[in-house]
C-alpha cells in the first residue's frame, strides 16, 4: 500500500458526508471529474473498493466505512500537528494537551495550571484543557489525542499509567423546602425515593449511583438530565430534583440559592483522582513539568494549606 494522500483522503470524508461527488466538489471548490480521479486513485492504491454508485448518489462500501473512521482521526490529528508546529514558529516552547472530567475542572485542576501558567519559567507553555467524561479522558489519552488526562481512578483503563491527584467528597444537594433539607446525614437508600437530576449516563457520578442503586434492588428515577454542574444547582435550586455531587464544585453564588448540602452515609462517597498518560519515558518536558506541578499542589491541598473552598449552607 502506497503512503496515503491527505489531500484525497479528505476529499473522501467530505464525498461520504455529502453522498455526492457533484456537492463535494461544491464544497472543496473543485470539479467532479477530478474527485473522480482522486477517488479512483486511491481505491487503487488500497486495492479495495470504497464507495457504492447508487442513483442518487454514492455511499462507502463496509471497506469505505472503516476508511472514513480512520481518515477522520488521520485529519484530525494533522490538524493538530500543525497548529502545534505553529505554536513554536510564533515563540512558544511547550504545548500540553490536558482532557478532564466536570468534576476535575471544576474543582482544583483550572486553579492549579493557572498558578503553573503563572510561574516565570513557564511563560513559554501553553495548556489546552479539553472537558470529557471520564471513560473519554481515558480514551483521549489511549489514542494520542492528548498527553494527559485526569478523571476518576476507579475508571477502568488499559495500557496507561497514573499518578494520585486530589480527591473529592460526594454529598446530596437538596432544595431548602425538601422532606431531606433537615437531615444531617442519610443513607443512600433514602434518597431513591426522589426524582434526581444529574449529567449525562456516561458521566462517573451517574454510573456510579446507578451501581449502587443496582446493589440496593433499586433504580434510581432520573427526572432531568443536563449537561453541566452549574445546571444541576439550578434544577435543584428550582426544586425539580434532588442530585449527588461532589460538595467542592458547588458555586460560590450557591450561598444564594436555596439549597442545602447532606451528608451521604457511604463508604464510597470520597473519591480519587488520577493523572493518566500513556508513559512518563515518552512524556514532553512541558507535560512533566505539568505533571509535577499537578501532585504538589495536590500534596499541599491534602496539608489543609490552601484556602477553603465555598459551601452550602446548612
Amino acid at each position: 500500500m502506497r503512503d496515503l494522500n491527505l489531500t484525497s483522503l479528505r476529499l473522501f470524508v467530505t464525498v461520504c458526508e455529502t453522498r455526492n461527488i457533484a456537492r463535494a466538489g461544491e464544497r472543496a471548490s473543485m470539479a467532479g471529474s477530478a474527485i473522480s480521479k482522486r477517488l479512483a486513485q486511491l481505491e487503487d492504491n488500497l486495492g479495495v473498493h470504497l464507495l457504492v454508485r447508487r442513483r442518487r448518489g454514492v455511499e462507502p462500501t463496509a471497506a469505505g466505512e472503516t476508511l472514513l473512521e480512520h481518515a477522520r482521526t488521520l485529519l484530525g490529528n494533522a490538524e493538530r500537528l500543525a497548529h502545534d508546529l505553529g505554536s513554536y514558529a510564533s515563540g512558544v516552547k511547550g504545548q500540553v494537551r490536558v482532557l478532564a472530567s466536570a468534576s476535575a475542572l471544576a474543582e482544583s485542576l483550572a486553579d492549579d495550571v493557572a498558578s503553573f501558567l503563572r510561574q516565570p519559567e513557564h511563560a513559554a507553555i501553553q495548556v489546552h484543557i479539553e472537558e470529557r467524561s471520564s471513560r473519554e479522558v481515558v480514551q483521549g489519552v489511549s489514542d494520542g489525542v492528548a498527553a494527559l488526562g485526569i478523571c476518576w481512578d476507579a475508571i477502568e483503563v488499559q495500557g496507561l499509567s497514573s499518578n494520585p491527584y486530589v480527591s473529592d467528597h460526594l454529598a446530596l444537594l437538596v432544595h431548602q423546602d425538601h422532606p431531606l433539607a433537615s437531615h444531617r446525614s442519610v443513607r443512600f437508600a433514602q434518597t431513591l425515593d426522589y426524582d434526581f437530576v444529574g449529567l449525562p449516563a456516561n458521566s462517573a457520578v451517574p454510573l456510579m449511583l446507578q451501581r449502587a442503586a443496582a446493589e440496593l434492588g433499586r433504580t434510581m428515577r432520573l427526572r432531568v438530565i443536563v449537561s453541566s454542574l452549574d445546571a444541576v444547582q439550578r434544577v435543584v435550586g428550582a426544586n425539580l430534583a434532588i442530585s449527588v455531587m461532589p460538595r467542592e464544585v458547588i458555586a460560590p453564588q450557591s450561598a444564594s440559592r436555596p439549597l442545602r448540602m447532606v451528608e451521604l452515609d457511604e463508604d464510597w462517597v470520597e473519591r480519587r483522582f488520577a493523572i493518566f498518560f500513556r508513559d512518563a519515558r515518552t512524556l514532553s518536558p512541558a507535560a512533566a513539568l505539568l505533571v509535577h506541578h499537578l501532585q504538589a499542589c495536590a500534596a499541599t491541598a491534602a496539608t489543609g494549606i490552601s484556602s477553603p473552598r465555598p459551601a452550602v449552607t446548612r
